[in-house]
């Protein structure tokens, strides 16, 4: 019995098949032989797979349509990489699911790594003799950029298979963010992102690889390619396997419907995510190109990679239609596909839903939300430097300019109290580093109230970029320019007073998520342009770096730069821990900001309006769904303290990497504690001060209009004064 009807998919563009089809089939059985792949003996008896199984499940008819333009000897190498990666897959689970056994999981991957290195080991199963044969035959065809990239997508779906182990062993059912994001690693899509750029002979410039559009069309693309798999290998994985890594699973649990509602959901998630890849790829990506003067071959390059991305898209949809090895009947007739595509369905469905993302009527009357309850277990700890930090606030705002601008009066100021944020998020902080903290808490929060008065009513995005190009170049050294307006003034004396004694590695890295977050606002002023409702997922990920997340991890970091590698913070458990943190606090702002920005300031992005446009609720169950993910989010944030980051440390074993991080945690609660508490103290979300900010024209609407008198010219020139 099916799970589950599958919904109607979002299919936008036709597959096509690689003429080499039949090669790389005859290829890839006699290189699968010859790796030992079908004599891999099971635990209970039996081979993990046989020749049939192999035909069956049909690797190379996925490639072939994965991959349609690349010659014959690419497409044996790249369904080669698949039969490896899915063999992997199969023969990690059959020896290690079962048995439990988590030391013998963690030596099996540990020597699987080997093999991507100069000096490989013996090959002692068929998963490491495939991995030495790939290496040796891809790299030699490869920049070192590449082979960097490729390498940490390859370790990232090997090591990260111990967070599905693990989770299986603990009957433990991801929550719909963690999932998503780990499904990035252990799923494989990104390691498939960089095949694409071997197929079409296409490699990403390395100086473009880490900007947001070329990582969001990876990471869409990767979202959209498991989401695809989730619905078609859940009767296999779910239903006959008791594995727990499946989204129709995750969400079928967190908002407690049927497995036919839940499979809808992730069926709009999966379009969402081929429709901000579309969005990424005809708007924001030309820009990217255009605003660098990237040369032609590099745009070419760019845009081969973008139609391998989309093609593989297609092609894998088309796979899955018709591979034995996924729940399917009745969807594909012989060799005769039903007709779907570039059809009726398809239009109608992508309609549908850019139609939704563009139908918010802004500054609708909502009232004040009640804040739901939440799970928040740790204690509020406060600042003995609370009053000082107050009094330095004034002067320091004053001196900088930001009472001057029309954006701020000392009233608004003093009533946002960001000291007081400041000495609960510090509350160890010695009285210089409370301070510091303050300064960069009022110089975020004035950047995000100054961003949408001086360019967003004007749609003046130009202005915008021209602000941040001089803002980056205020933290290049030797560069600066002088700064004219409070935001430059501000930044000037927080990047003096941060970053001059840091070295370069830290501070290169706070730059970083200083531009990440000035970028971000940008990037909320795109989309209140376009009328646009962002993707759930990319919400997400953007919210944080609007919120300052970002900066405020590496501003806790910067101390301890010297003692742990940033590899250690890149690792799952202190990536997973940071951004639960990150979005509990984050979608705390939102819950109490709710009116605010939805009435008051007409706003588009607030995870509640996210979740009623998404999910098509209303408010109220809307505000519940956003409370059960901050809930969700922070048993998470418990569960890696109790279980994760001992199990990491135990295997660091450095006593000063663990006082460090063991630190970075205490003041992660903190933070979450201290930002909930400004938040119900801070009458900065409370309807009166709203309707006073709205009577003294400090809030709009109306929203003060800058008057343009040359391309960008708002971005150097000062606010009147009020």
């Amino acid at each position: 019995m099916k799970a589950f009807t599958m919904p109607e998919f979002y299919v936008p563009h036709p597959a096509r098949l690689n003429p080499h089809l039949e090669r790389s089939r005859a290829h890839t059985m006699a290189w699968a032989k010859e790796m030992g792949m079908l004599d891999a003996p099971r635990p209970g008896g039996g081979v993990v797979w046989t020749a049939d199984e192999l035909d069956r499940m049909d690797y190379a008819l996925m490639c072939a349509y994965t991959h349609p333009d690349c010659d014959g000897p690419a497409l044996d190498l790249v369904t080669d990489w698949y039969v490896w990666v899915f063999f992997f897959d199969d023969h990690f689970l059959e020896l290690f699911k079962h048995s439990r056994d988590f030391a013998g999981a963690q030596h099996y991957l540990d020597r699987l790594e080997l093999f991507m290195g100069d000096d490989p080991p013996e090959p002692e199963n068929p998963a490491e003799a495939g991995l030495k044969d790939l290496w040796e035959r891809t790299v030699p065809h490869m920049s070192a950029g590449w082979r960097e990239r490729f390498v940490v997508s390859t370790h990232n779906l090997m090591v990260e298979s111990m967070w599905e182990l693990e989770n299986i062993d603990r009957g433990r059912i991801a929550n719909p963010i963690e999932y998503v994001q780990m499904r990035r690693r252990v799923g494989g899509a990104p390691w498939s992102a960089n095949l694409v750029e071997f197929a079409a002979g296409a490699e990403v410039p390395g100086h473009l690889a880490a900007t947001r559009p070329l990582q969001v069309l990876s990471d869409a693309f990767s979202d959209a390619v498991h989401l695809r798999n989730d619905l078609f290998s859940y009767q296999r994985e779910v239903a006959e396997e008791g594995e727990n890594s499946n989204a129709v699973l995750v969400l079928e649990k967190f908002l407690g419907v049927t497995t036919q509602e839940a499979a809808e959901r992730v069926n709009d998630l999966l379009t969402s995510r081929l429709q901000q890849f579309e969005t990424t790829a005809l708007t924001e990506l030309p820009a990217l190109l255009a605003e660098r003067a990237v040369p032609p071959h590099e745009q070419a390059a760019v845009a081969l990679y973008a139609k391998g991305l989309q093609d593989w898209q297609s092609g894998g949809h088309e796979w899955h239609m018709r591979s034995s090895r996924y729940m399917n009947e009745g969807m594909v007739s012989g060799k005769v596909r039903q007709p779907h595509g570039l059809g009726t369905a398809t239009l109608r469905i992508g309609a549908e839903k850019r139609a939704r993302q563009h139908s918010h009527v802004p500054f609708e009357r909502v009232g004040p939300q009640p804040v739901p309850e939440l799970h928040l277990p740790y204690p509020l700890r406060m600042s003995p430097h609370l009053d000082a930090a107050r009094r330095h606030a004034g002067v320091w705002a004053r001196e900088m300019g930001f009472l001057d601008e029309a954006i701020w009066d000392e009233r608004r100021f003093s009533g946002i109290d960001l000291a007081h944020c400041a000495a609960l998020i510090n509350a160890d902080g010695a009285p210089e580093e409370v301070f510091l903290t303050t300064d960069w808490l009022t110089w975020g929060t004035y950047g995000d109230d100054y961003y949408p008065v001086a360019f967003g009513a004007g749609r003046d995005l130009a202005g915008a970029r021209a602000l941040n190009t001089r803002l980056k170049a205020i933290m290049r050294e030797g560069s600066a320019p002088e700064p004219v307006t409070s935001m430059e003034r501000g930044l000037a004396d927080l990047w003096r007073r941060t970053a001059a004694s840091l070295p370069e590695r830290a501070r290169s890295g706070f730059r970083t998520a200083v531009e990440d977050m000035i970028d971000s606002w940008v990037w909320e002023l795109d989309n209140e342009a376009a009328g646009r409702i962002p993707d759930p997922v990319d919400y997400i990920e953007m919210r944080r770096r609007t919120f300052g997340s970002d900066l405020t991890a590496s501003l806790a970091r910067l101390a301890a730069a010297e003692v742990v590698d940033d590899a250690v913070y890149q690792s799952r458990v202190m990536r997973e821990l940071e951004t639960a943190a990150q979005d509990y606090a984050c979608f705390t702002n939102d819950l109490f900001s709710y009116q605010k920005e939805i009435e008051f300031e007409g706003e588009l992005h607030n995870m509640v309006l996210v979740v009623e446009n998404f999910l098509d609720v209303d408010r109220v169950t809307a505000r519940a769904i956003v409370a059960d993910l901050m809930n969700e989010r922070m048993r998470q944030f418990e569960h890696i303290l109790a279980n994760g980051l001992p199990a990491m440390l135990a295997m660091i074993g450095d006593p000063e990497v663990s006082r460090v991080l063991e630190r970075h945690a205490a003041l992660l609660k903190d933070w979450m504690a201290g930002i909930m508490e400004w938040h119900r103290r801070c009458v900065r979300y409370t309807e009166p001060e709203l309707l006073r900010l709205r009577a003294e024209s400090f809030a709009p609407p109306p929203r003060l209009v800058l008057l343009p008198s040359g391309l960008g010219t708002s971005a150097v020139r000062p606010l009147p004064r009020r």
